[in-house]
């Protein structure tokens, strides 16, 4: 683990009860803020690439459509797929 990881690991440790629901808090609030910025970073168009949690397999795509949390990819014989934003990773620029 990292410095940075160990320190909060520590600190976690000796926070009472009000304290962790903060913590929880920014970690969802961080989680939240970093899928957003993942998802406006693809537009209709683009080839994208994600690693199934069904089959284990790397799949690809055309996106089709970007929601507010989730992109709809086009992968052609595998069909379309809804990922949340951040689980994908951007190939290419599509035509």
């Amino acid at each position: 683990m990292n410095n940075l990881v160990t320190k909060a690991n520590e600190l976690i440790f000796q926070m009472d009860n009000d304290q962790l629901d903060q913590v929880i808090e920014a970690i969802k609030m961080k989680r939240q803020y970093l899928t957003k910025q993942a998802t406006r970073s693809f537009v209709v168009g683009d080839i994208a690439s994600f690693t199934s949690s069904r089959t284990g397999r790397d799949v690809n795509g055309k996106v089709i459509k970007v929601a507010r949390k989730y992109i709809t990819l086009d992968c052609g014989s595998d069909g379309q797929w809804r990922v949340p934003g951040n689980m994908l990773t951007k190939l290419g620029i599509g035509a």
